[in-house]
Formats: C-alpha cells, structure tokens, sequence
C-alpha cells in the first residue's frame, strides 16, 4: 500500500483527465455541431467533396480520436514532467495505432513517466553528454523500450480485456442494464465534476472508445440535468410553500442552470456547500434514475460532451430527452422535498451576513 501511495497512480491519473477535459469539450461541441447539422465525420477531407458541418464533425471525430495519445502524453508529463512529455506522446500514438485504445494509453502514460524517472535516475553518460539528455536521450530510450513493450506485452492482454468487457456489458439484459446505469449516474453525480466524477468519466470513456455509447451518455445526461434540477427545486419548493434558497443561492441558479444546458455541473456547488448532505442526496437519487433509464432506453451519444447539444448524435434522441426529464424531475423534487425551509427572518439575517461589509481596520500590512 505505501508503494502504492508512493507512486501517487491516482493523483497523475485526475491530473491527466484533467488536461483531457478541454479536449473532449473542444472536440465534442466541434462533433455535436457538426453532425446536429447533418454533417459526418470522415477520415479525409478532399477539397470539394465536404460541406461545412462535415468539416466540423471530422475534426471534432480526430480530436477524439487522438484521446488515448492526449491521456499517454498527460500522465507521462504529470510524472516526470517535461522530459516524459516525448516518449508519453509516441507510445500513445503507438498504443493508438496497435488497437490498445484508451485503456492502453492510461497504461502507456504510466510506462512512459517512469521509464524516463528510471532513465534520469539510473543511465549515466560522460560529462559532455548530459546536456543531450532530455532532449534526446531519455527520450529515445524511454519511447523505444516503452514502445516496443506496448506492441509485444501490453497490448495483447489488453485487447483480450477490452474484448471481454465489451462482450460482457452488450449482453447485459433489461435489469442488470438498469442496475449499472443507475450505479454510473449516482457516482456521476455525487462530487459535481470532482475526483469520483473524473474516475467514472475515465471508465466510461474507455467504453465509448470501444464502441460502448451508453455509460458515457449516462453520466452526461447527468451532468447536464443536475443544475437543471437544481432550478426546478425552486418551483417545486413554491409548490411545498417552502423557500429554499437565500437570495445569494437564487442568483447562483440563474446562472447554474444554463451552465448545466452546456454540461457545466460546478455552477451549483455554491449552492451545494451551503447544505451538502441533502443536496448530495438529492444528486444521487436523481442521478441514478436518469442514469438507469438513460441505459434502459439505450442513449447513445456518439461525443462524450456536449449537453443538449448531445441529443442529435443519438440514434434515438427522444431516449436522451426521456433520460433528461427523468432526472431533472427526481432532483428537483427530492431536492425541494429534502430542503428546509427557510422563514423571512433567516433569509434577511442570511443575506445581512453574506453581505457583511469588510472591516478595513482588521486589515494589517507587514
């Protein structure tokens, strides 16, 4: 367990995804346009032959494609930081084009940052040679030795893995379907994009890579439908005659909830912090519905971001509108049912706290 913690896999892992997430959104709103508007994705533009929204669909189609080489190159540079960034990007090329997909760049990330630790730490060169090291040493050795053990170790067991996994979870029947997508859109849910989010996210990805759309669709459609949810608690709230937000929170939501339209889940945290049990248990329970017939209905967005703007990339987009209102619903209920309610007096004792004035002669400069 200490080399475990030792080797911080996890930390670099988030770190990684983390630079992964603006690619998937660039990339993901390139190929939702693209293709909301009839274009395709294709695997050569020629001049003449594409249209506009074809365009954007392919190059939102190679951005994500180039996901496993962007998650290689991420983890590799969280471990050993500039030097690794070489050898990170070549063996998740290499990775990429063996077939080993997104599983086999997380690995390959992890091989090339601590094969370059090793090479920095153990290979010595005479005097004059260690100014070529990080420029041309390390990164030779690394992107050979990691390279060469990607296409003759790695990647076989990790085809047979993906292979099983894939088989596994296209038999799944009606039940087991609404079991795991109610597992993936309550773990989707419960840290608004935090740690536990990003790990999920990093599953599901491996999955969609596969060919596997719904589970990323899932935790999608909850990311989007949770601010949204969050919104109609205010009015299930007024149904309950129940005041459930201060005026600080309410002005949160007018933005929170078209955030959430574009699959941008912080905007509600402010809220969250103020009363995170029952908002978290509102998430959950509304996640794991909306994830659970998300699954069911079999949502299969082709992007992995995107919001509404993910709906035309399904085969049957109603499955993910279904999916949507399912969960939005179960959040805003449960959320204005779970919420105290708050009389006049705490509200304006609230707000005068909240907009307490500072006092400049607390402030000391040294």
């Amino acid at each position: 367990m200490s080399v475990l913690r030792q080797l911080n896999l996890k930390e670099h892992l988030l770190t990684a995804i983390s630079y992964l997430i603006p690619i998937v959104c660039g990339a993901g709103f390139l190929i939702a346009i693209g293709m909301g508007f009839g274009g395709t994705s294709q695997e050569e533009l020629i001049q003449g032959e594409f249209s506009f929204w074809d365009a954007l669909a392919t190059m939102g189609g190679v951005g994500l494609g180039l996901l496993p080489v962007v998650i290689a190159t991420g983890i590799s540079y969280s471990i050993a930081e500039k030097p690794g960034i070489a050898p990170g990007m070549i063996i998740g090329l290499t990775a990429n084009t063996i077939g080993a997909g997104f599983i086999g760049g997380i690995l390959g990330g992890f091989l090339s940052g601590y094969l370059v630790i090793a090479l920095i730490k153990y290979l010595k060169v005479p005097q004059w040679a260690k100014g070529l090291m990080p420029t041309l040493i390390v990164p030779f050795f690394a992107s050979i030795i990691g390279g060469l053990i990607m296409v003759y170790i790695i990647g076989i067991p990790v085809s047979a893995f993906t292979s099983l996994l894939t088989n596994a979870l296209n038999s799944l029947g009606s039940s087991s379907l609404l079991v795991f997508g109610g597992v993936v859109g309550l773990l989707s849910g419960v840290d608004y994009g935090g740690p536990i989010n990003k790990t999920v996210f990093a599953f599901v990805l491996t999955l969609q890579a596969e060919g596997i759309n719904g589970p990323i669709t899932a935790l999608q459609l909850v990311n989007t439908a949770t601010p949204i949810g969050f919104g109609l608690a205010y009015l299930f709230g007024k149904m309950f005659k129940k005041n459930i937000y201060t005026p600080v929170e309410k002005e949160a939501i007018k933005s929170a909830v078209p955030m959430g339209f574009v699959n941008i889940v912080e905007g509600v945290i402010p809220i969250v912090m103020n009363d995170i049990l029952r908002c978290v248990a509102a998430t959950a329970i509304g996640g794991a519905a909306g994830g659970a017939v998300s699954m069911w209905l079999g949502a299969d967005a082709t992007v992995p971001f995107g919001g509404v703007l993910m709906l035309p990339t399904m085969s049957n987009p109603w499955t993910g509108v279904a999916a949507l209102v399912v969960n939005i619903i179960v959040t805003g209920f449960t959320l204005a049912l779970l919420k105290k309610h708050k009389s006049e007096e705490q509200v304006e004792l609230e707000e005068e706290i909240e907009e307490e004035d500072i006092n400049l002669d607390d402030i000391k400069v040294y």
